[in-house]
């Protein structure tokens, strides 16, 4: 006896079945987009925290001299914040699901 062959029968002659393509990506094009807003927000938040002043006016160091802008609003509270967000965005462009 002979096995019986699936792929070719009487019925499958002249129906053409539909091939699937083949994804070979994960991410799609909205997961890089995302992940470009995230690694932007990421950035910009630690642009924020180094701010241009490092410790005084003209951005030089001096251990005489002490600047209260470093404990901002824009490097203690958004910054963080923005740096967070990023990584939150980051963690949605992976986990997204394309369609």
């Amino acid at each position: 006896m002979s096995k019986k062959n699936n792929s070719f029968n009487a019925d499958s002659v002249g129906n053409k079945q539909a091939e699937t393509p083949e994804n070979r990506f994960y991410f799609g094009k909205e997961n890089y987009k995302f992940m470009l807003i995230g690694l932007a927000l990421i950035v910009v938040g630690f642009l924020l925290m180094m701010g241009a002043d490092a410790n005084t006016v003209d951005g030089k160091y001096d251990p005489n001299s002490w600047n209260e802008e470093i404990f901002s609003i824009r490097r203690i509270r958004i910054a963080p914040l923005l740096v967070v967000a990023g990584f939150v965005v980051q963690v949605y462009a992976i986990l997204r699901r394309n369609k």
